[in-house]
């Protein structure tokens, strides 16, 4: 079974982030969701949909501050990864490899 590290960030534009889990879901893709706490945040007021609404789209979730979570291990296999919506701040940290979170 294929696997997706699915990640919300803060930005406009949660909605992205929800669809994607729903495509994955649907294409019977195992999904593993961080959630930034902006996008915790923006969700409720971006969208329909509660933050447990959402993780529940998920096979599994990740506390953004687990550093320690399974799929931060270079020995966790798995087939990609989308960041969406994804901030500026986010997209910066991962170009430069901050790894200040499980998100970037």
């Amino acid at each position: 079974m294929k696997k997706i590290i699915v990640g919300i960030s803060g930005a406009t534009g949660s909605i992205f982030g929800i669809r994607i889990l729903q495509h994955l879901r649907e294409a019977g893709v195992q999904s593993h969701l961080v959630l930034s706490p902006w996008a915790i945040a923006n969700i409720p007021y971006e969208t329909g949909y509660t933050v447990k609404e959402v993780e529940a789209m998920a096979d599994v979730v990740y506390s953004y501050k687990d550093q320690a979570a399974r799929i931060s291990s270079g020995s966790f296999r798995i087939d990609g990864m989308i960041v969406a919506p994804c901030s500026m701040k986010t997209l910066a940290s991962i170009r430069i490899g901050m790894a200040d979170n499980l998100l970037t």
